[in-house]
Order: structure tokens, then sequence, then C-alpha cells
């Protein structure tokens, strides 16, 4: 049986239904009810009559933090995807990040130990891998560097994927995907699916950095196709293309017929945003929405190299435009 935390989130639901549609016998933990309705708004995507896939899934109530729950779930799984993580940029989030991404993680690697799990997969980001020397392409072994003014999402899952090192010398067999932007349909309060309902009500600034996508159905099937393999304690890059942030928001306000912004924001006039967004947060307790290392890496140019895992799986990436185009269209049939 497989065991998938993270499952009411935007990769851990795909993965179900994919999985679900395999014929693999599933296990999913939650925490909140409400949010199994993220699960059925993203098999809708792919089917009206969904509920037979959703009632085939074995829903366990348990949190990563919590080890007597989390163990109930663990028992008879064999393989775990562990998708489960806290997203957030800031700053004074960073215990709930720390406790979420690397306890959490902890406490998962710690129980596919002592449960003799046959291999984990670990969701983890591009977020955790270094900086490039002289503009050169980011590779997996584009090493961190933890003097740099990282993030704290970067810092909290860069210690979750050491939690999974550490136990791979310990006999785990694991492997770690490490993905881009991740696009895909049937979450719209959160996460990218936000940011078509953001396009649909109109962007006026474009920024001059570049951004690494991927659509959501590459990831879950990468991540299927390294479970099933022989490869092992190895990490991979899932960025199938690098686009500047004008074309990645042209395609996406045009995809739910908005009209593309046209102005480019400037290193100062985002400075002022995020310094304005800081203050609003502290007199009106709001959270953040755009903070400084948003706001650095909106106008930082990066390129990630995919030929890792292209070149392990035979795989081919979906074109982003399309990808867009596709998720686009569901969100204006779900809005």
């Amino acid at each position: 049986m497989i065991l998938v935390t993270g499952g009411t989130g935007l990769v851990g639901a795909h993965l179900l239904y994919k999985l679900v549609n395999n014929g693999e016998k599933v296990r999913a933990i939650y925490r909140n009810e409400k949010k199994l309705k993220n699960v059925k708004n993203v098999f809708s995507c792919y089917t009206k009559a969904f509920q037979p896939a959703f009632d085939k899934i074995e829903w366990v109530k348990a949190d990563i933090v919590d080890i007597p729950s989390l163990s109930i779930a663990f028992k008879n799984i064999e393989y775990v995807y562990h998708c489960a993580a806290f997203v957030s940029f800031e700053p004074d989030k960073y215990q709930h990040l720390r406790k979420t991404n690397i306890e959490g993680t902890a406490n998962i690697v710690n129980l596919c130990c002592a449960f003799n799990i046959t291999k984990l997969c670990y969701v983890s980001s591009i977020a955790t891998l270094g900086s490039p020397i002289n503009n050169e392409p980011i590779t997996e072994d584009t090493v961190w560097n933890p003097e740099e003014d990282n993030s704290v999402y970067g810092i909290t899952k860069y210690g979750a994927e050491m939690e999974v090192w550490r136990a791979t010398q310990e006999g785990l067999n694991a492997v770690i995907v490490n993905p881009g932007l991740i696009l895909g349909g049937g979450i719209w309060k959160y996460g990218s699916g936000s940011l078509f309902k953001k396009a649909k009500k109109g962007l006026n600034y474009y920024t001059s950095g570049t951004v690494g996508l991927v659509a959501v159905d590459d990831v879950v099937t990468i991540m299927i196709k390294l479970m099933k393999s022989n490869i092992k304690n190895e990490r991979f890059i899932l960025v199938a293309e690098n686009w500047t942030y004008k074309q990645f928001l042209q395609a996406l306000t045009t995809s739910v017929n908005a009209n593309p912004p046209k102005k480019l924001a400037k290193a100062f006039l985002l400075k002022f945003a995020w310094k304005l967004d800081w203050l609003k947060t502290k007199l009106t307790g709001k959270r953040r929405t755009l903070t400084k290392h948003i706001a650095k890496s909106l106008s930082t140019k990066k390129h990630y190299d995919n030929s890792k895992v292209k070149n392990a799986l035979d795989f081919s990436f979906k074109p982003i435009d399309k990808c867009i185009k596709d998720v686009g269209a569901i969100f204006l049939k779900q809005d």
C-alpha cells in the first residue's frame, strides 16, 4: 500500500488521482476535512464522474508533527510520497516553517526507517538549490550556500532534505524532486492557482526576472516513475522551461481572457512595494503578500538545467505554453 502526505495540496491531489487510476491501493492523511474539497476539485479537472476514484482512497486523519497519529497511518505501508509542507516566505513564520518542514519530515523519515518502508519520494523545491557562479545553469550539484541571504522557506526545505539524506545513511531508499513553480488546476485560493485568479482581475506590471515552470502532471508522473525505478538516493530538478516573468504573466493573463501587463516594475518599485507590504502587515495584522525575498526573486535571472531527469527517465516535458492555456481553461470553468 502507498501512503501520501499532503494529499489535499496541489501535488498530492494530482498524485492521488494518478495513483488511484493506476490501480494502486492508496492511503492519504489529512488534517482538516474541509480541505478534502480540494481533492474533489482536482479530480473534477480530469472527469465529472470523480467520486468512484475519490472513494478508493483510504483517508486517515493525522498530522506530520504528531507521531502517534502518523504511526497509525504507516501501518501496512510499503511506499511513501511525502508531499506535505508549509509554504511561506514570511520571516515571522520561521518557527512554523521549521516545525512543519524540518521536524515533520524528520518524523516521516524516522517512521519510514521504523516500518521498513521500501522507498520514499520527497517533494522539495528549487529553493534548496544554490546560486550559480557566472550565471551558469543551476544543476543538482549547485552547492547550497548557508551564508547567502536565503529565504526562510528555502532554509527549512533544505533542512528537510538533510533529514532525508540522513535517513538514507540509515538504510532508507529515497529520491528527492526539486520542482520549480508547479502549474495545475483545481486549487485556486493559494499556490500557483491563485496566480490565475489574480491574473483574471488584471495585472499592470511585470518584472525583469525569470521563473522555472513545470506542469503538475509532469511532476507526479516523474515521481511515480522514479519510485518504480531502481534509482535511489538521488535528487532531480523538475523544471520544464525557464521563462521571463514578462512572458509568463502575459501568457497567464491571456489564458484567462484578461489584459496582459505592459509596464516593467523596476527594482526600486519592488523595494518600495515590499516595505509598504511590511508596514501594512504591522498595521492590520494581515499576512504578507510581498516579502523582501519574493521581490528579489522577481528580479533575479536563473536558468535551471533539467537534463538529469530527462536522461535518467528518457522523459519529455509538456510545453509550458500549452499547460498554461489548459489550466486557464479549467479555471474559467471552475471559477
